[in-house]
Formats: C-alpha cells, structure tokens, sequence
C-alpha cells in the first residue's frame, strides 16, 4: 500500500480537563483552527503531550471525535492508539477508521517492556489490522518505554509484512538512525522527526518532510519557520528560529517538562486546557508567574502561536 508522505508539522496537542479531572471538549474546535492558523498540517492525538495513556478507552473514542469533528478541510487528524492492551488498541484502531480519522499510531507500551523487534512487529501487526486502510506510524519514544531498538531492523521486518505500515514518529538522538531509516529502500517509509530541539540539523542532513511535535502547541510559528527559511535558503534565519525554539524548550524543561509547564503555557496565551491527570504535579500559581517572567524575558509572547 501506497500512503500520502506527510509535508510540514504536525501538533501533538494536550487534553483538555475540567478541574475536576474529566475530559472538556468544548476546547477543541478553537484548538483546531488556532494550530492550523499558526501553520500546523494537523494533529496526533492521545499521545504523550495528551495523556493518552491517563485516559480510559471510552474517553479516548471521545477526544478522537471531537477533533475529527472540529478538523478544518485538509487538516489531518492520526489517533494514538497505543495501550497496554493490544486488545484495546485494535478496538481504538478500528474506532479512529470508522470515524475518519487520516490515520493511527502506536508506541510501544510501558508494560510488558518490549525487548525484541520481532516482539515489536507482532504488537504493530496486530494494531494495524484494526484500521487495515489507514496509514499506520509506529512512534519511537523509547524514553518512555525502554524500547531501545534499532528502527532500520523494524523496517525490515514489517516490509511486506504489515501493508499499511507508513513509517516512523522518530523521537530519538540518533540523527544518523533516523537517516538511515529515510534512505532505506530508495525512501519508501515516511520519517517523521519527532525533536522539535533539533529540525534543522534534520533538515540538513536527514531530507526531513515532515514531523510530530510538541512544544508546536504554542511555539509552532517559529517550528514552521525553521522549515520555511531552510526552503528558500535563508540558513541564517532557521538557525535564529531553531535557537529560539531551544530557549523556549529550556524554559519548559525547568518546569516539568512540556506535558506540564508547555499545557500551562497554553493558559498564558489565551486557551486554558486545565489541569494534567494524577500521577503529574501541576504547577503552582507562583510556578506560572516564575515561568511567565522568563518567557517573557525571551520575549516569547511576540513570536508565540495567535489566536
């Protein structure tokens, strides 16, 4: 099978929480229509950056026709699928399928730890029947779940083997894996750079098209803006933005991180998407206000995402 290679970026985006903790939709349209005015080709929900493992799978079906729903035309819409159980994750598939979702992903789970890429493959295949006509990414992360496994062996191995297998979030160090991953089999696998910290250097040497980001939710301009100067060739200008988009991720990682401090960032730019579900430490009022004046102080809130 034959799949559409995604060009530009795509937002992970939070869940919005009421106070209480369950799940707010009414967010979401505005949501939409601010990622794609900022210049994002769509989103990947219930990932990371939305706690998708925090939600239960009823919730999960929820999220996922909520954004399909507030979608505007061309705006792609690819559903985390990814759980503990693979049960699930087939009947989470399936659902993203037959509400017309443009395509699923997965991470390998936290538990059981997978060791063996053979292990790996089995866990995709049985996902990906679940939605056999949507393009599925497997999303490297292996921070998150000790999946440290050579992802050109993967490709290997679900070639042939998987027919709706599109190719990797890749959200790993190794920029010469990541490359060796595009170049393999003449580009057949779309190769999504999942570090918003390193797009350039990607871009330069790894022929990247596309990819999945985070900090995009309130930092997209300056993302697509590293790719925009590197296509006219204007490598003075990416690098400013790139420096830039490295600041904003200092600032966050001193704040919990973009899971925590980049959702309180969203509050600070005009959309209050609510608390992060327990076991995660919200931050304080004082946090904001400390995190607030050193974004500030890098002047942030004239090159942020607008409403």
């Amino acid at each position: 099978m034959k799949f559409e290679k995604i060009e530009g970026l795509i937002d992970a985006p939070f869940t919005p929480f009421l106070p209480n903790g369950d799940v707010n939709l009414e967010p979401i349209p505005a949501y939409a229509a601010m990622l794609q005015k900022n210049g994002l080709k769509g989103v990947f929900i219930n990932g990371s950056s939305g706690e998708g493992y925090m939600l239960n799978d009823d919730e999960r079906k929820r999220v996922a026709e909520a954004w399909v729903k507030a979608a505007p035309e061309g705006f792609k819409v690819i559903v985390h699928v990814g759980s503990c159980c693979v049960r699930s994750s087939h009947e989470l598939a399936r659902h993203a399928a037959e509400i017309g979702a443009w395509g699923i992903g997965a991470m390998a789970p936290p538990f059981p730890k997978i060791g063996r890429v053979e292990e790996l493959v089995k866990y995709i295949e049985e996902i990906a029947s679940g939605a056999p006509e949507l393009p599925f990414y497997y999303y490297h992360i292996p921070a998150f779940n000790g999946a440290f496994l050579p992802m050109v062996k993967l490709l290997e191995a679900v070639d042939g083997r998987v027919p709706n297998f599109a190719g990797i979030k890749y959200t790993f160090e190794s920029m010469y894996e990541y490359n060796q991953c595009r170049l393999y089999a003449d580009g057949k696998f779309d190769m999504l750079h999942g570090q918003d910290e390193t797009i350039l250097p990607c871009l330069a040497m790894g022929g990247a098209r596309g990819g999945i980001g985070g900090t995009t939710n309130y930092n997209g301009r300056e993302l697509v803006s590293i790719i925009e100067a590197w296509k006219r060739g204007d490598i003075e200008a990416a690098r400013d933005h790139q420096n830039f988009s490295q600041e904003v991720i200092n600032v966050i990682c001193r704040y919990r991180g973009n899971i925590v401090g980049g959702k309180r960032i969203m509050k600070l730019i005009g959309l209050d998407l609510g608390p992060n579900r327990t076991p995660f430490q919200n931050l304080t009022d004082e946090e904001e206000k400390a995190m607030k004046a050193e974004l500030e102080a890098i002047n942030f809130f004239e090159r942020c995402n607008k409403f």
